[in-house]
């Protein structure tokens, strides 16, 4: 249902999501070596979130909780299964959220919006009670499958239940490491997959301009594999690369790494920018809540004796979780707090910040708030919108809770200014409890258990509460429901 007076005044939605951007990976958020205009511009248009977190530490489960506003406690989806291993009949795509678990879009669709999700999804197979089309998206343009999108010239992309193919000799994602010269032309194709998508959304803001719609826009860079357009790379500094990059760390090699990563930021960036202004272009730009974050933070480490992380990135060099512990796949902070940004014109303060924590879970009601649309009343996340707008977060929010069964089995809570967590649940050795004040120590530094057992004591008893069983996932917690 509609607001009374919303009528045709109803804001437009541009969700925007990068994919493994660390926290620290743009300009406004510290970036030195990476340029970030548009970003940087969003940022000063609107509003930066400092302690605002994903819905896990990997892609599905995080996409999961963004788009059904249930934490990992009660989400469909807690790790990145693919759905063959469940659903033989299905050649790609990941374990299928389930038919009746609603979506934002659905929300939006009911109440007269236009939506469309481009770029990847993650969250079931075409076909699948997971298909974007069979959750409230009108057009759903890009990548099913979180793994074909680790190429970005793949053979095709979906245009809903249609395979267009956009490249007859794709290139891989991942190839054995090389020896000898590595040359960046070899692992370059035919058609840029992310140029099409987001095409596909500037042709979306301009025919939809006349009537409210809502669009999720998830980007695939900065994931790797590293193979972007040769003039990106050259805009960077060849000093920057006495090494290439063989393979070694997986996925593709690339003779200028670096300059490479940079590219992929930088692109997305511009891609930020052609948005802007397409919904500029479109007269549509100051009644469109724009948000911009990321789904995890930035990709994990690869062997001991590397020098680069997965993929050949080279966090150290960008200092890309800003001094934030860990990375993509764990609990700590730079494997969950993402950058976080939202313009609302007339809403939002050009130029404020806030360290309210928050996280995916929230979203849903936020942007549904934004639109005058009623809720669902079993979501799991906090209405924002008084933070976006300059107030105080809630005084005692919802439980920040993650359940997250892969990387080893990890949970947290947010307990107010501290955080509980517990890692290694499913191996032979579960972890203690660590306790951390996350205002006073962001890089997580010291352990705070012994001196804090109330907060643990806190966390299992929301644990106990909040964690429902989920045999897709099945993710035993000590003293909660073992």
């Amino acid at each position: 249902m509609l607001a009374p007076g919303a009528g045709a005044d109803r804001p437009n939605v541009v969700f925007i999501l990068a994919d493994d951007l660390g926290y620290g990976e743009i300009g406004c958020f510290g970036q030195k070596k990476i340029p970030t205009p548009n970003l940087d511009r969003l940022a000063a248009e609107g509003i930066k979130l400092t302690q605002h977190y994903s819905g896990a530490p990997t892609c599905a489960p995080s996409r999961g909780v963004l788009m059904s506003g249930k934490h990992l406690g009660h989400s469909d989806i807690r790790g990145n299964r693919q759905a063959k291993l469940a659903f033989p009949e299905f050649k790609e795509g990941q374990q299928p959220i389930a038919k009746d678990t609603v979506l934002i879009p659905e929300i939006f669709k009911k109440a007269g919006y236009t939506t469309a999700a481009i770029g990847k999804w993650g969250l079931g197979p075409v076909g699948s009670t997971g298909d974007p089309n069979r959750h409230g998206f009108d057009l759903f343009f890009g990548y099913n499958c979180q793994a074909v999108a680790h190429s970005y010239y793949p053979r095709f992309l979906w245009r809903n239940d249609q395979q267009i193919e956009i490249n007859p000799k794709p290139i891989p994602g991942h190839v054995k490491p090389v020896d000898g010269e590595v040359k960046m032309e070899d692992y370059i194709g035919q058609t840029y997959a992310p140029k099409l998508m987001v095409e596909e959304a500037e042709k979306f803001i301009a025919a939809t301009k006349d009537r409210p719609f809502f669009l999720y826009l998830a980007f695939i860079e900065p994931h790797v594999a590293m193979h972007p357009p040769k003039e990106s790379v050259e805009k960077f500094p060849k000093e920057w690369d006495a090494e290439p990059h063989r393979g070694e760390a997986g996925y593709l090699p690339h003779p200028r790494p670096r300059a490479a990563y940079a590219a992929m930021i930088s692109d997305l960036d511009s891609y930020v920018g052609r948005v802007m202004a397409s919904l500029e272009k479109a007269g549509v730009a100051d009644r469109t809540l724009v948000v911009f974050t990321s789904d995890n933070g930035t990709t994990l480490e690869a062997a001991a004796d590397s020098r680069f992380n997965i993929g050949g990135v080279d966090t150290a060099f960008f200092n890309s979780t800003a001094g934030l512990r860990g990375f993509k796949g764990s609990v700590y902070e730079g494997g969950m707090r993402v950058p976080t940004l939202a313009r609302f014109p007339g809403k939002v303060k050009a130029g404020s910040v806030s360290d309210a924590p928050g996280y995916f879970a929230d979203w849903f009601p936020t942007l549904c708030a934004a639109a005058g649309l009623a809720v669902p009343g079993d979501l799991d996340g906090e209405n924002l919108l008084p933070v976006l707008e300059g107030g105080t977060p809630p005084v005692a929010r919802k439980p920040m809770v993650w359940a997250y069964a892969e990387y080893g089995g990890q949970v947290v809570v947010r307990v107010g200014a501290y955080k509980a967590l517990r890692r290694g649940l499913m191996t032979k050795n579960p972890g203690d409890w660590e306790v951390y004040d996350i205002p006073a120590d962001r890089a997580e530094t010291k352990n705070l258990a012994a001196e804090k057992p109330e907060i643990i004591s806190q966390a299992v008893e929301i644990l106990k509460r909040e964690m429902s069983d989920n045999p897709t996932f099945p993710l035993k917690v000590p003293g909660v429901n073992d």
